[in-house]
């Protein structure tokens, strides 16, 4: 069996064969799914009720990192209206996510991603890992622009930027036009082009999504990147990207003249 060579060990082999049981016991289809959604609540739902949160469980270490003071945090009403809307758009991925599962399965190509019993090599691995991140950053920088156009932004954007100050949840606050083609896809689509393994998929999506909840949260841990967002929330037009390679690139990464929108 192909596996991580650099990495063998007894725990290895282990979580190894716990996943050649799981592959041998249901359908392709099935693991994408479950998987696909057991990682969404994992990284994504659970640090942003945690950092929700922070302010009770940890009331002087959320001071020291809170980024806005609190006359700019949204009300409670905000928050109950947040956590609405982030459940209607989870269902509306999780409900397209099955129809692309059921296309495929009866386009005869089963699962979206790779799921085999083999694991992918170290190399595959950090290889569609790096190229995701690359692909994703291009895919949203863009998207990200485009709904900023005035036409856009006042008809679908606008509503994502209701939180000026953002709260990590607020990440997926959005039009549901918006939470496919600017959210969803763009990291969803390039594992698929690459026609990555399932598990390499996994690893990405749950740094992604752990990333966006950390720079929408509102505190900053990693070196200014949340503040960098917290800074496109306020200003609105500059720090489009992700990665920031992409703002390095067009200028954007300095605020620039503010056009009506």
């Amino acid at each position: 069996m192909e596996v991580f060579s650099d990495y063998a060990s007894p725990l290895f082999a282990q979580a190894s064969a716990f996943w050649v049981g799981i592959v041998d016991t249901y359908s392709a289809q099935r693991i994408e799914f479950v998987g696909t959604f057991l990682i969404q609540v994992l990284t994504f739902w659970v640090p942003s009720i945690v950092y929700l949160f922070l302010d009770v469980i940890a009331p002087k270490f959320s001071q020291k990192h809170k980024i806005q003071p609190a006359p700019k945090q949204p009300t409670r009403s905000d928050i109950v209206r947040c956590f609405i809307v982030v459940t209607q758009n989870q269902i509306l991925s999780s409900v397209l996510h099955i129809s692309l599962i059921y296309i495929s399965s009866k386009a005869g190509s089963g699962s979206s991603y790779r799921v085999t019993t083999t694991l992918p090599s170290a190399f595959e691995f950090i290889r569609d890992f790096a190229a995701s991140l690359v692909l994703r950053e291009a895919m949203f920088y863009y998207s990200h622009r485009l709904l900023h156009i005035p036409y856009l932004y006042r008809r679908i954007h606008k509503k994502h930027h209701k939180f000026t100050a953002p709260i990590a949840l607020a990440a997926q606050f959005a039009h549901p036009i918006e939470q496919i083609f600017a959210n969803a896809l763009p990291i969803s689509l390039p594992p698929q082009l690459l026609h990555s393994h399932v598990l390499t998929f996994w690893a990405y999506l749950a740094w992604e999504l752990f990333n966006t909840a950390t720079v929408h949260s509102g505190y900053d841990f990693f070196g200014n990147k949340a503040k960098m967002h917290d800074l496109h929330h306020e200003k609105f037009n500059l720090n489009y990207g992700s990665i920031g390679f992409l703002d390095w690139v067009h200028g954007t990464n300095k605020l620039g003249k503010r056009h009506s929108e």
